[in-house]
């Protein structure tokens, strides 16, 4: 199998049959927090896309460059917050000053991108599995597309959720974390195509 091909297949799998979401169960905080409108669950998700990848570029060689030649590869998860956090600075910034409406509706969801156990677990999975750096690339690339397209799809069925004839006991977060549970199902039974590759 060549490289490209394995490059998209790794995409593919992070994407849709190891969703962060929906199967590792990071980054529930802002999937079920801003997933009541569409855009400020586009907002959240192209901006998780961009903290994601560039934080595995920076991360990446961080780890393999500097901490682990330095014997201190125990301050991972220390450099990789200060990193995330200052990407989460820039975005938030760039989406304040482009779109406050944006930014207003985000609130405060979009620091919290800081914490966002899925930012963090990409970059640790990637250095913690010894990935090189065009698989750690392709992880980043396909759970934060998998982020995105995920939250996106959520928010357009809870919007829909919003006015359909539910009974009174599951109206708001109680159908939509059993319309969660269903997506999860669902991506799972993806497993089974790509078992044989």
């Amino acid at each position: 199998m060549s490289d490209f091909v394995t490059f998209i297949l790794a995409i593919i799998s992070a994407m849709l049959i190891d969703n962060v979401v929906l199967s590792r169960f990071y980054g529930i905080c802002p999937f079920l927090g801003v997933s009541k409108k569409v855009k400020s669950s586009l907002g959240m998700g192209i901006a998780v896309v961009f903290v994601i990848l560039v934080a595995t570029c920076v991360c990446w060689p961080l780890y393999t460059y500097i901490l682990e030649p330095a014997g201190i590869p125990f301050m991972d998860t220390v450099a990789y917050i200060l990193v995330i956090a200052s990407l989460v600075q820039l975005v938030g910034l760039f989406i304040k000053k482009y779109s406050p409406s944006l930014y207003k509706s985000l609130g405060i969801y979009l620091p919290l991108i800081t914490t966002n156990c899925a930012v963090l677990g990409v970059v640790q999975t990637n250095t913690d599995t010894g990935l090189r750096f065009i698989d750690a690339l392709a992880n980043g690339l396909g759970t934060s597309i998998g982020f995105l397209v995920i939250i996106v799809v959520f928010s357009c069925i809870r919007t829909r959720l919003e006015s359909a004839n539910t009974p009174k006991a599951f109206k708001g977060l109680p159908i939509a974390l059993i319309t969660a549970a269903i997506m999860a199902i669902a991506l799972m039974g993806l497993q089974g195509l790509f078992a044989g590759i």
